[in-house]
């Protein structure tokens, strides 16, 4: 298997992402394609994986105050030239935790969209209670819906759900202000009505807290609405974290004695809420296998983000979503 990296388009520059690839390549077997500026990078790998990775030269990429439509012209650049090898066939998948606007322009217009999907959605990992994963789509790719984009994601999301989750009877929700079949707009209550038509699976409506409670698998919703979702859940997680440093810093020596008895219960809460523990979040629709990292991704996300795209890869998730439209 090959896997095109675009080693120069994170936060921390490539030291990160290198590290993260060089540490799947510890445990899995594939090529890396780096994809960066070679000067820089290839002091970064060390030479006994030099027969693993090949360094295809780059010294432009995307920042990220940079407007989406500049990959569209910026063909010497990280990203393009990443898509670019995946378009030919050089590399079964993209790795990316640069600009994500500009990843999913490219991704869609030269890789083009799966038949009959109509938009792509990127997919994202929610934490849930039973210490499992709930999917959430869009979180980003599409600002404006209509119901048969929402339909369109429940769909993908099953066929994602079945693979990452290892379940084969996967929940389908659709994000509304109410559980009531009434609630909720014009497009969902439409989007509703499409989705219990085709879905047996589909449990109906459901409220923003149930994503968190793991009784539904894939939670649906339009790009505007799941992204505003991620980013408060991320800053929540961020919040309640330094609340509880601050509550212990200022409390007395029993309640700190308390707290490194606790240490163990952090660890494993700070593990399921951590978005380096799924590594990206995958492009589902478009045709070929492209995961968006977080741009401030550390090597521990980067080597998750490379395993989602090796699995994603070997479960051939691009034809079971083709196949699944035929069935629905």
């Amino acid at each position: 298997m090959k896997i095109a990296i675009d080693a120069m388009g994170g936060d921390f520059g490539p030291e990160p992402i290198v590290e993260g690839v060089i540490k799947a390549l510890k445990q899995k077997n594939f090529i890396a394609y780096l994809v960066g500026d070679e000067q820089k990078i290839k002091p970064l790998v060390p030479k006994e994986f030099h027969s693993k990775v090949r360094f295809i030269n780059s010294e432009d990429f995307i920042k990220m105050n940079e407007s989406a439509t500049e990959a569209l012209k910026r063909k010497e650049s990280t990203i393009y030239k990443s898509i670019e090898l995946l378009k030919q066939k050089e590399v079964d998948a993209v790795v990316s935790a640069g600009h994500s606007g500009a990843t999913m322009s490219l991704a869609t217009l030269k890789l083009g969209r799966i038949k009959g999907i109509k938009r792509p959605a990127i997919v994202t990992f929610m934490p849930t209670i039973k210490k499992a994963y709930s999917l959430v789509l869009d979180v980003g790719a599409n600002v404006d819906c209509d119901a048969t984009n929402l339909y369109q994601f429940g769909l993908m999301g099953e066929v994602y759900a079945k693979v990452v989750l290892n379940k084969e009877n996967v929940t389908i929700g659709l994000l509304s202000n109410g559980e009531e079949e009434s609630k909720g707009n014009s497009i969902t209550k439409e989007a509703f009505k499409m989705l219990k038509s085709k879905f047996d699976n589909f449990i109906g409506n459901v409220e923003g807290g149930d994503i968190f409670k793991g009784e539904v698998d894939v939670i649906v919703t339009d790009g505007f609405v799941g992204n505003i979702v991620l980013k408060t859940s991320e800053g929540v997680a961020d919040t309640i974290s330094k609340l509880i440093k601050d509550e212990i810093k200022s409390s007395g020596l029993l309640q700190k004695i308390g707290a490194l008895l606790l240490k163990p219960v952090f660890k494993g809460l700070k593990k399921v809420t951590d978005y380096a523990e799924y590594g990206g979040a995958p492009l589902l629709g478009v045709n070929g296998c492209v995961i968006i990292a977080h741009g401030k991704s550390n090597s521990k996300a980067i080597k998750n983000a490379v395993f989602q795209a090796i699995k994603y890869t070997q479960n051939d998730v691009t034809n079971k979503i083709q196949e699944s439209l035929k069935v629905h």
